[in-house]
This record gives C-alpha cells, structure tokens and sequence, in this order.
C-alpha cells in the first residue's frame, strides 16, 4: 500500500454554525493541534485541503443549488423561497460566514484525497463525511455531500469496485440514495435505529446496493465487533474493492450527546485497522461527531491507527494542554480521562441477540 496522508485547513479553525448549534465546536482544529502535539503530523505527511470549485461541485450537485448556496455566503441571509427549496438557513443548516467556503473546503479534501490513493495509499480526511446532503438540498448539518463526490471522482478515475462502510450514529442517507441500485458501489452502514433522518432500516437495501444495520440504543464494542467479523469484514471479502470509502463519524461513543449508543473509541480504531489491508486504496473521513473531546481523541486516535503510531496510556503535557483549551457550551469539566488519554475504556459485552439476528439476516444478502 502507498503512502498515508493527512488533510486538514485552517478554514475550520474558528468556524461556527451558530452559538447553539451541536457543530459550535472545534474538530478537525483540535485533531491538528493534538497531533502536532504528539509529534504525529508532519509536514511530509499533511497536505492543505483545496476548495472545490462550483464545477466540481456538480458532479453530484444542481448548478441551481450550488449557486444558491454560494449566493447565502455572499449575502449571508436566505430569502424564504430559498429556505424552503434548498434547506438554507434552516435550525440545522444554518446561514454563518463559511457556509459555502467550508464544505466545499471538505469537498476539495475529499477530491484531493481520491488523487493522492489514485495508485495506492491511505488518506485521513476528518473535514469530510457530509453523508447527508442531496443534490439540490442540504440536510442534516451537511451542505455537500463529500463521501458522494469522492466516489464519483473514484469511479470517473476508472476504479470499479468501491466500498462504502459508514459507521456514525446517523444514517448516510444521501450516499444511499446517491447510489441506489449501483452495481460498482456497495455500501453498508450502522446505525442507531429509530434516529434521525429514521431511514436505514433492515429491509432497506438501496436497491440492492446497501446493507443497513440498525443498532439499538445502547449497542456497545461488542455489537461492533460482532458486526464488524460477521458483515463487513464478509462483505469486503466478497466484493474484493478497489478502494474502500470508511465514514467514521465520532457520534456512536456513549459521551456524545446526540446519540445513545454505548461505544467505545477502540470501535472505530478496530474497524479503521480491520479494513486498511482490504484493499489497496482506504479513505477515511470524520462525519457526526458533537462532544468536542471524544471527538478530537477520536480521530486523532483514527489518525494513529493509520499511520501505524502507537497510542499512549496517558497522554503528554502538550496534548493535554490542547485538550484543556477546548471548550463546550453544554457541559463544564470534562473527566479526567477525557483530558488524560486518547484511548477509551473498552465498553465490551456479548453481543445481543438482537444484533446477532439481524446481522445473521443481512449476511444471507451479501
């Protein structure tokens, strides 16, 4: 396999939806800072997201929408007609100063990440993973949709075969959609059932391209691993991909407020180290993801994973510090281990006869 990269941009640093908004955190800054902490990111290995430019923006997005949202920016209001057509300056998506200049930032990082696996390689994008967005409409805190337009950008480049796997707490509906009955895109996505946008069920199947597991409230490390060796690692063993898509938003672990799963963080490094050898090309992106420090050790652990760096028992002074800086409108302290480690205590248990009956289901369609 190729080199290993990460993307990042400073657009991000700073940048809010709103003052209440669940996105009125700091990210993808934070997993910079702490991996320039912790001597993880070098120059070698980082590179500076574009933005997307319009045109590369309709290969999945209307011209009308992409210059609505543009228009927005500029203006930074949205007449009503435009609210209603396009889902702009709504509670969830709503009007602030990047509003188009940052997920087309996301956008470039995604497109930039296909050309730097075109020949092998691993890339960590944890600006991308908008799985929400529609062509002409944003939706659920996603104005472009980056796991949609990297795929297409892998396919345009010749590859025939991609895997999506995501594995946030919401389900990636737009890429579903994006891809239904596709016969070069399989993808399969866990879940939290009965969650917003409430798609994703069992017998949904995207038109025989998808397989989605819902999990239920509470679902832990072994409901993941469970479903991890019994559907995805099958999956990929059966469909041999050329380029593995690995949406990994931050919002299944038990800390973070707009989910009620159970996970551990060691869920998502498992899957990232599990589906790295499976194929020559992995790319891997951040998505949901609300408390700012399970968050920023959440990926910056992803980041580890990937560049083959061993995680600490207890972190650094440097790291600490940039974990102590962050800040969060919901909450005071944070515990100790938030501040102290980047690894979670394992939530382990046997898996439940729920999960095990329905991964039993979806594994007779693979």
């Amino acid at each position: 396999m190729g080199k290993t990269y990460f993307i990042g941009s400073n657009i991000y640093r700073g940048s809010r939806y709103g003052r209440l908004h669940p996105l009125s955190i700091e990210r993808v800054p934070a997993v910079i800072d702490l991996g320039r902490a912790l001597g993880w990111l070098p120059e070698s290995q980082y590179r500076t997201s574009p933005r997307a430019k319009p045109a590369a923006l309709t290969a999945f997005h209307t011209p009308d929408y992409v210059d609505a949202l543009m228009r927005a920016e500029a203006r930074q209001s949205v007449p009503p007609e435009e609210r209603q057509t396009y889902g702009l300056g709504t509670l969830s998506n709503p009007v602030f100063p990047e509003m188009y200049r940052r997920p087309a930032t996301a956008a470039g990082g995604g497109l930039l990440a296909a050309e730097l696996v075109a020949q092998g390689g691993v890339v960590h994008n944890p600006g991308g993973g908008t799985h929400h967005g529609f062509p002409g409409r944003a939706a659920g805190f996603c104005y472009l949709n980056e796991p949609v337009l990297t795929i297409r950008r892998l396919l345009a480049m010749g590859l025939t075969r991609i895997l999506y796997v995501d594995i946030d707490a919401h389900h990636g509906d737009g890429v579903e959609a994006a891809f239904a009955g596709s016969e070069m895109v399989r993808m399969i996505s866990l879940h939290e059932e009965n969650r917003w946008p409430f798609t994703g069920k069992l017998e949904e199947d995207g038109q025989g391209a998808a397989l989605n597991l819902p999990l239920p409230r509470g679902a832990h490390d072994g409901d993941f691993e469970h479903a991890l060796e019994e559907l995805i690692l099958p999956l990929a063993d059966v469909f041999r991909p050329e380029a593995i898509f690995l949406q990994c938003g931050a919002d299944a672990v038990l800390e973070d407020p707009l989910s009620r799963l159970a996970m551990s963080n060691n869920a998502h490094f498992r899957a990232a180290a599990a589906l790295r050898p499976l194929s020559p090309r992995l790319i891997v992106s951040g998505g949901g993801g609300y408390n700012p420090w399970t968050v920023a050790r959440l990926w910056t652990g992803i980041w580890a994973t990937l560049s083959n760096r061993e995680i600490p028992d207890h972190l650094p002074a440097e790291a600490r510090a940039v974990l102590e800086a962050l800040s969060w409108s919901r909450t005071g302290k944070p515990s100790e281990a938030l501040l102290s480690t980047m690894r979670d205590v394992p939530r382990h248990g046997p898996a439940s006869q729920e999960v095990r009956e329905r991964v039993a289901a979806l594994r007779r369609r693979i």
